[in-house]
């Protein structure tokens, strides 16, 4: 039997591939967080509460409309996403001239209320999604045996975090997006709606978490305190890559998903702490994070 460093091959690689479906998901969500952060300085507290309604909202669809898991990987981020502009122009909008810190109490409100709401109506146990049909199964890479789901999730992810980077950084849209929340009265003058092109951002912020949660679904039950377990390891691959870089999101949230993998390899004990491990010796060393700008 082939070994790494004492470890059989399929189990090393079993725990890679695990470690990687993980960061995929820490990818989309801190993804989501630095596009609200980078663009609007919003430290939105509620999105694990958005990742957890997108969840909700496939899994409701399915039992009570018959909605099935393709159409709610579309359907659920527009639903959760109008929420979320609806609380940017109820809400973030009152208090965007004030301190970040209130917008953080703001959102961290707003999800306590999302999970205190839906505990009282689904409990904490949590449900189960089926895997969609096309989905099931697996495939032997010789080394290891791959669950098709995994590598679907896997393979959105990366997809999903790519247009998004491509279409903030090389697109006209994204240019008019930074130029609008660095310069809202130069924009405005240009004609740009500046107010609607950031509730827009906010939207879109959120669906990527919602878009997550779908993902989610069928890997983990589905329960009203899913969001909030995820969010602190979020925030702290946030930390890590940069508070508002897209590219440090990304390849932070990946690499901390083959960190945590290999941690459970060889150390187990200390799978739980090492992304807060790194976070420390980032913050020491960089307090920007890895792609961050220095002030």
């Amino acid at each position: 039997m082939t070994m790494i460093f004492g470890v059989p091959l399929a189990v090393f690689m079993g725990q890679l591939m695990l470690g990687l479906i993980n960061g995929a998901f820490y990818a989309l969500l801190s993804l989501g967080l630095a596009v609200i952060f980078g663009l609007l300085k919003i430290v939105n507290f509620a999105h694990g509460a958005m990742y957890m309604l997108g969840a909700f909202s496939a899994l409701l669809g399915l039992q009570h409309l018959g909605l099935n898991y393709w159409a709610a990987l579309l359907i659920a981020p527009l639903l959760v996403a109008g929420v979320g502009m609806l609380i940017e122009r109820v809400l973030l909008r009152r208090i965007a001239h004030l301190d970040h810190l209130y917008g953080l109490l703001l959102t961290f409100g707003l999800a306590l209320i999302f999970e205190g709401t839906l505990i009282n109506f689904f409990g904490v146990s949590g449900s189960s999604y089926p895997t969609p049909a096309a989905l099931q199964g697996g495939m032997n890479l010789g080394f290891m045996f791959l669950p098709t789901y995994r590598g679907w999730v896997l393979v959105a992810a990366l997809v999903v975090c790519l247009a998004t980077w491509y279409i903030i950084e090389r697109t006209r849209l994204g240019a008019y997006l930074r130029a609008g929340t660095e310069n809202p009265a130069l924009m405005q003058a240009f004609g740009v709606n500046v107010p609607q092109l950031i509730t827009l951002t906010y939207g879109f912020g959120v669906a990527l978490a919602a878009f997550a949660g779908v993902l989610a679904a069928p890997l983990y039950p589905v329960s009203p305190t899913m969001g909030a377990n995820l969010l602190i390891v979020v925030f702290a691959v946030v930390v890590i890559g940069g508070m508002g870089s897209i590219l440090g999101a990304v390849a932070t949230g990946l690499s901390m998903g083959l960190i945590e993998g290999l941690t459970k390899v060889y150390y187990p004990e200390a799978a739980n702490t090492v992304i807060f491990l790194v976070m420390i010796l980032v913050l020491m060393l960089r307090p920007a994070g890895l792609f961050g700008k220095e002030a």
